[in-house]
């Protein structure tokens, strides 16, 4: 069978929108567990084809952070699964009235949350992203249109199929979940200007990535940006937890946006706390840059560059200051955060309620790891990205984040004049 081109997926992108959004609450959720379901049983499939993926990338030279973000296993395939299973015990925002009110002259108005049509993803290494993205837009009644990249072609394929299927079986249009298997650079360029398809296009990759959609794209977009995170060690900090929520900030999986950057330690703690925090990163295979006041600390350090506290390393390398408070911490992350995720570990209640206040991000945390900042761990089952711009969605983008709202008003034979 030949492969679907652009435009006849776009034509049958919009065929299914009404059908999906119409769709009762039970269908939605009985196609996501039906899919959780597939995806456990199909998982060795699923694998295998993510192996081919893999030794593709590897013939290729993939560095190893691409090679985390394409690999899967037999636990994140669960984890999958198990985001889904979540998504289907989540409210349906589909209808909810968020607001409602009586006019002086009868009329009932109400706001009411309904999908945003088609919602189209591109995205780069990631087939986890395929599970996520289409499990987040059944359950929001919004139809999935999907383009990956080459690397993941046999993986997101495998997992889209779970997904199509799930859809098929629950009563829904198959079509509620769309890949597109033309991975060429056109192809690319074409997808992100699909007006009257795409009501909202939504990009998860690199810095060339969001290039491309900012430079050529014609379609509404909410940009998943860079994480250059920080972790901002206050005076006031308990040093053993300090020490955990930075490890855990950026050694748990240095790959991903939510992934700390920075460290910025008050030069109140940092003669007892920086070495000790510096041998333990150290050991566990941290690369680790650093201004004059760091390095005179921890000596072993290279000389850290504007540009090193302005990148996303997204790999074992992480950019340390020390500051000389809270003026100069909040200061550094003005200058150079990209508004996704900052933290601050500290025991002084005022600190904390003036670092919430002041900084500008689209999450802030105190005295908790940035990892957290994931639609799964903030209780929204997934995420299809998070956003770094401030209009329509800002952070973990789950349900809410893909409907509007809009005016239902009642009344009574009520006229204007």
């Amino acid at each position: 069978m030949s492969t679907p081109t652009l435009d006849e997926l776009a034509a049958r992108a919009r065929a299914a929108v009404l059908p999906l959004r119409l769709a009762r609450g039970a269908s939605k959720d009985a196609a996501l567990s039906i899919a959780a379901e597939l995806l456990r049983r199909e998982a060795d499939a699923i694998l295998e084809a993510n192996e081919s993926d893999l030794a593709e990338a590897i013939r290729q030279g993939a560095d190893e952070t691409a090679r985390d973000r394409l690999r899967l296993d037999a636990g994140r395939v669960t984890q999958m699964a198990t985001g889904l299973e979540e998504l289907a015990r989540l409210p349906d925002p589909v209808g909810r009235v968020v607001a409602a009110s009586r006019r002086p002259n009868g009329l009932r108005v109400e706001r009411v949350r309904l999908p945003l049509g088609v919602i189209g993803v591109i995205y780069e290494n990631r087939p986890n992203v395929t599970a996520d993205a289409a499990g987040l837009c059944l359950k929001s009644g919004n139809v999935a249109l999907l383009r990956g990249s080459s690397s993941a072609a046999r993986s997101n394929a495998a997992i889209a199929a779970c997904l199509r299927r799930a859809a098929g079986k629950a009563g829904l249009p198959e079509d509620s979940v769309l890949l597109v298997e033309e991975h060429s650079r056109e192809t690319a360029a074409r997808f992100v200007t699909l007006e009257g398809t795409i009501d909202c296009l939504i990009p998860r990759g690199g810095p060339g990535l969001v290039a491309m959609v900012r430079e050529k794209a014609t379609v509404p977009y909410v940009i998943d940006g860079a994480g250059n995170c920080h972790v901002y060690v206050h005076a006031g900090a308990d040093e053993e937890m300090a020490t955990r929520i930075v490890i855990d900030s950026k050694v748990s999986r240095p790959g991903v946006c939510n992934a700390a950057e920075s460290l910025l330690v008050d030069e109140g703690i940092a003669p007892s706390f920086l070495p000790a925090v510096a041998a333990a990163l150290a050991q566990a295979g941290v690369e680790l840059v650093g201004n004059a006041r760091a390095r005179e600390l921890w000596p072993a350090m290279g000389e850290a560059t504007s540009d090193d506290f302005a990148r996303e390393f997204l790999a074992l390398k992480l950019a340390v200051a020390v500051v000389g408070g809270m003026d100069d911490a909040i200061a550094h992350i003005a200058a150079y955060s990209s508004g996704h995720s900052e933290a601050i570990v500290t025991n002084d209640l005022a600190a904390s309620e003036r670092f919430v206040a002041e900084v500008d991000a689209a999450a802030v945390l105190v005295n908790a790891s940035t990892r957290f900042v994931d639609g799964g761990e903030l209780g929204l089952g997934a995420e299809v990205g998070i956003s770094t711009q401030k209009l329509h969605a800002r952070g973990p983008m789950g349900l809410e984040e893909l409907t509007s709202l809009r005016w239902v008003v009642h009344g009574e034979g009520q006229v204007r004049n």
